[in-house]
């Protein structure tokens, strides 16, 4: 398959927000609003380009992406050279998420839903043509899972049989009509069945010769499974056996087929990389650093292995060279390249492996592509062949994060990272707002985000919390907050108060509390369960009533539900404590003021979340501001959207933190 490395999936990032995360990356104190720098606009922060995915043609001269330089994710052509970009598809509502190239020729695959429903279906499309759907069909979601290392099919996953499990299927490619003519119909691309899942297995991987179908089965957020399908005989085998809650999780075949790479926390706070042989079982430890491996994934050749590793909310790359058979023994590290800090967030390998394509994330610019040039030796040069920002905003004048932690109320060192404008110092306090990430077990990690930096050029400081229950800090740390949700975590946020006020530079009269998704259920709870702790709260998407959303998870998360009710709660035997962490429940104590943020279509907090919510609120007098978005599901897809959220966000918080203006007293 086709090594497209993707950030690490959380089984408990259930109701984890998309366009609204928070990102930062450690550095000193450098330039923000104040000291001559200019104050941008929100349209100004959104008039940069957001990439998503990343391929690169047969030939290796281009590069398809999504792009949404026309407001709405299309798929686009980057040359590698730097030449202009060339847009593919035209859609102006619905987001085109691009998976690649075809092995051959220039037809390519990509998934879209409708209105953020999160219903995605697989389309092709080929040059100067239509767009085919390869999964039509109402109320299932189909997924891509990659290309057949031999570049003759590739392999999706659809629920349309039952909504709750998803059925692997192959697709073979069919040729091109030869000196050009009309495409391959729909009917030419024939599906085989490879597995039928009846028990919530979540694909993983396919070995180079089809054999082996790996599996992973999550039982708990802290204890999973690998299972191994073997296609000759249709025999399913448990290839983790374990005493105790340990996570596994396949990652990838070596090029041979003989062996399973794989992360495990066994005996250890963190998850390491090891190589399973799946002939005698034996491991060995490929990597085991301080911090957890989230991923590894070799080239379609197998000439390379990628492992990134979560170092302190930044991934760390680490490239090799492998042998055949994958032996970490006869691994050869490479180095990166001269790469400037940031987070790399997906790498791809050309054809001939002679490149590598991949997402670099920064504080100060949004997520750029950079190519690396292998035949360089040990020391790749990497260019850079986008330019994501804002020509019209300085770099200089944005703002580079600090990771900071501080002693809880309980003693426990929560880490998070911290945004200071120019303008902060002990003899301007200024306000502040703490950032809470979605999940429950995500995490705040480095990256460009237009809100947050719209926020610091306003001249709020912005502390980006990782609270216990976040991942990447061990799982003791990981487990600190499970059935404990709106009590211990949010006791965090409280106690990160003293914490900013402590820096000198912040008003305590004036912090306030935002988040989206779950973060948005933090900032509710905070409002409803402590009233008078924080000045304002900003809801994007927030659960109010646990027992609604636990029992109306979308059914393609069956695999999940079990995890989920061990995590935070189960609605048919735990009502009641749900009843109790849900702010809804509560609304009547909430005093000040509240913005809520919501997508119509989100299949996974439903609107009359925060319908209920917000009437319960305005009930007893508080002002609230609501706005919904028609269009949009779980995390806003459209640039007029973010836009108008934005704007709508530092509006209300000029008047009710900044400002003195109808914010209630303190």
């Amino acid at each position: 398959m086709q090594a497209v490395v993707r950030t690490a999936l959380l089984v408990s990032s259930l109701i984890a927000g998309a366009a609204f995360g928070c990102r930062g990356e450690p550095a000193a104190r450098d330039a923000g609003a104040g000291d001559g720098a200019p104050q941008y606009s929100v349209a100004d922060f959104m008039a940069t380009t957001s990439l998503e995915g990343a391929s690169f043609s047969p030939d290796g001269s281009r590069i398809l992406v999504s792009s949404d330089a026309s407001g709405v994710y299309n798929a686009t052509a980057i040359p590698v050279d730097g030449s202009p970009a060339t847009q593919l598809t035209r859609s102006t509502t619905d987001a085109v998420m691009v998976h690649g190239y075809f092995p051959a020729d220039d037809r390519f695959l990509y998934t879209s839903d409708r209105g953020g429903n999160e219903l995605t279906h697989l389309y092709v499309q080929s040059p100067g043509g239509t767009a085919i759907d390869l999964t039509p069909g109402e109320k299932l979601k189909a997924t891509f899972l990659g290309w057949a290392t031999d570049d003759r099919s590739f392999f999706l996953s659809t629920n349309e049989r039952d909504a709750r499990f998803f059925d692997v299927y192959e697709i073979a490619i069919p040729p091109m009509a030869v000196g050009g003519g009309a495409a391959p119909a729909a009917t030419e691309y024939r599906r085989t069945l490879l597995y039928r899942d009846e028990a919530g297995y979540q694909f993983a991987a396919v070995s180079p010769d089809r054999r082996f179908l790996a599996f992973n089965r999550t039982r708990t957020t802290f204890d999973s499974d690998v299972y191994l399908y073997d296609r000759t005989n249709r025999s399913l085998r448990h290839l983790t056996p374990h005493q105790g809650e340990v996570v596994h999780a396949a990652q990838a075949f070596t090029p041979d087929g003989s062996a399973l790479y794989l992360t495990t926390d066994e005996g250890s706070e963190f998850r390491s990389l090891v190589r399973l042989d799946l002939a005698s079982g034996r491991r060995e430890t490929v990597e085991k650093p301080d911090w957890d491996v989230w991923y590894a994934t070799f080239s379609r050749g197998g000439h390379h292995l990628v492992v990134g590793i979560n170092n302190d909310a930044r991934t760390e790359l680490r490239v090799y060279e492998a042998t055949w058979d994958g032996s970490p023994s006869r691994l050869r590290r490479l180095a990166p390249g001269d790469l400037p800090p940031g987070d790399v967030t997906s790498v791809v390998f050309s054809r001939d492996e002679k490149r590598v394509a991949l997402y670099l994330d920064g504080n100060r610019a949004p997520r750029n592509l950079f190519v690396l040039d292998l035949e360089d030796g040990d020391a790749p040069r990497t260019r850079q062949i986008t330019r994501t920002l804002n020509p019209k905003i300085d770099p200089a004048h944005l703002v580079d994060s600090q990771v900071v932690r501080f002693k809880s109320y309980d003693g426990v060192e929560i880490p998070g990272l911290l945004y200071r404008p120019r303008t902060a110092d002990a003899g301007a306090r200024v306000p502040a707002l703490i950032w809470v990430h979605g999940g429950p077990g995500d995490q705040s990690r480095i990256g460009y985000s237009g809100l947050l930096q719209a926020l610091v050029n306003r001249g709020y400081v912005v502390f980006a919390i990782n609270n216990r229950g976040s991942s990447g800090y061990g799982k003791t740390f990981f487990r600190m907050d499970d059935r404990r949700h709106g009590d211990a975590d949010l006791r965090d946020c409280i106690a990160s108060k003293a914490f900013l006020v402590s820096t000198g530079f912040v008003d305590p009269d004036r912090i306030g509390i935002a988040g989206g998704s779950y973060g948005g259920y933090m900032v509710l709870a905070a409002l409803a369960f402590h009233p008078e702790e924080f000045a304002v709260g900003v809801d994007i998407f927030g659960v109010a009533n646990w027992v609604r959303t636990l029992k109306e998870i979308p059914a393609w998360w069956e695999s999940f539900r079990q995890a989920l009710y061990a995590e935070i709660g189960d609605p048919a035997k735990d009502e009641a404590y749900l009843r109790k962490i849900s702010p809804l429940f509560a609304a009547q104590n909430i005093s000040r003021p509240l913005i809520v943020l919501q997508g119509a279509n989100d299949p996974r907090v439903h609107k009359i979340e925060s319908d209920e919510m917000v009437a319960a609120a305005r009930a007893g007098g508080t002002p609230v501001e609501y706005i919904v978005f028609d269009d949009e599901g779980h995390g806003f897809r459209r640039k007029e959207n973010r836009i108008r959220g934005y704007q709508a966000i530092l509006d209300f918080l000029d008047t009710h933190l900044k400002g003195r203006g109808a914010r209630t007293p303190l």
